[in-house]
């Protein structure tokens, strides 16, 4: 009989750490391992190169890295990464994939409300964040720090992997049954390509709809949770007339109009909207796990938070434009634990919410 297909979940992760397929350097704490994802830590050694780039087909990384390297640093007492500069980190996560087990890899919640760039690269990788069936080989995260500049030390998760046997993306007919079985928005559901979701920029209660990162701050060190003013690294976003223009360059902390939720039997990746609705980014990081949001963990829906960079020319969005899509997945068995159900999950139940790093913004 054939395994079944879909993503991989928590205690199938587990066994591949035990047989193998997962390689690691550092034994796993448990709370590595989420709902239909694993953590991925940094090592010891980072690179600063001149560029980003690709190893290509038939190409290693460190075959290709002296081309691009600048300098090494010793990641072990603390080191800045810098703002605007690029980096290779060696993982202390490696694979042995199953030849019908494929990969794809995300920024964290937090990392992507930094502004902090992640990508995983892979040996004979032609492009970023997609692993190949069968892949055996070395991890690197590419790091680009946007906005601020952080101190990073070894064992740092910045990033995340998810496995999947096969494809099991729902189509537009299977996810309108879901919606209707489950009501994975709690409103009316926009369902072409994934579920679309809206940006809101009236949030009742208050006039402040998001935040943009200053342009000149201080220092973020990573490990240190709940511990700076907001005030210090963001301004306050307030509408007008029910619409923001945002600048080229600029990075923004919005919110989705909808509360979504992820059943347990699925999990769902955000993606971004079609490019022709706008130059900008609405995501960074895009992995919902199971139960996010939904009641068996706790929830009551919960709100995606909105990572948005402008790109060539200012840009009027409006309230409850549509800006991006979740794509929904079948789980492969359902996990036995779930995003928010004794977790320690960060974002259950969120609104606007700046990453765990900030204390709460004064309204």
């Amino acid at each position: 009989m054939a395994d079944p297909t879909g993503v991989l979940p928590s205690q199938t992760l587990r066994d591949m750490l035990a047989n193998g397929q997962i390689t690691v350097t550092s034994p796993v704490p448990d709370d590595q391992v989420q709902p239909a994802s694993l953590d991925l830590r940094l090592g010891e050694t980072a690179y600063r190169v001149r560029a980003s780039f690709l190893p290509g087909a038939g190409r290693t990384l460190l075959d290709r890295l002296p081309e691009f390297s600048m300098h090494q640093i010793d990641l072990r007492p603390g080191a800045v990464l810098e703002k605007g500069c690029v980096y290779l980190v060696p993982l202390m996560e490696g694979l042995a994939l199953p030849a019908d087990v494929s990969a794809v890899a995300n920024a964290k919640s937090s990392t992507g409300r930094l502004d902090l760039f992640t990508r995983l690269i892979t040996d004979n990788g032609t492009e970023f964040d997609r692993i190949d069936a069968g892949y055996t080989g070395p991890l690197y995260a590419e790091i680009s720090p946007r906005s601020f500049s952080v101190l990073a030390r070894p064992g740092l998760r910045l990033n995340q992997i998810r496995f999947r046997r096969g494809q099991a993306v729902l189509s537009d007919a299977e996810l309108t049954d879901l919606h209707h079985n489950a009501a994975l928005v709690d409103g009316p559901a926009h369902i072409d390509h994934g579920l679309g979701f809206s940006v809101d920029l009236d949030l009742g209660g208050t006039d402040i709809i998001g935040y943009r990162a200053k342009p000149h701050t201080g220092l973020i060190d990573l490990d240190r949770l709940n511990h700076y003013n907001p005030a210090e690294f963001w301004e306050p976003v307030r509408a007008q007339a029910g619409h923001i223009i945002l600048d080229p360059g600029a990075f923004y902390i919005l919110v989705s109009r909808e509360a979504v939720h992820v059943p347990p039997d699925c999990a769902a990746e955000m993606a971004p909207y079609l490019a022709m609705v706008g130059e900008f980014r609405v995501h960074y990081a895009g992995f919902f796990d199971p139960g996010f949001g939904h009641a068996a963990a706790g929830g009551k829906g919960s709100r995606g938070v909105l990572e948005v960079r402008c790109h060539e020319a200012p840009f009027a969005l409006e309230h409850g434009q549509i800006v991006g899509r979740l794509v929904y997945e079948r789980m492969a068995d359902t996990p036995d634990s779930l995003y928010g159900a004794g977790l320690g999950s960060n974002y259950q139940g969120q609104g606007l919410k700046l990453s765990k790093h900030f204390k709460a913004p004064d309204t």
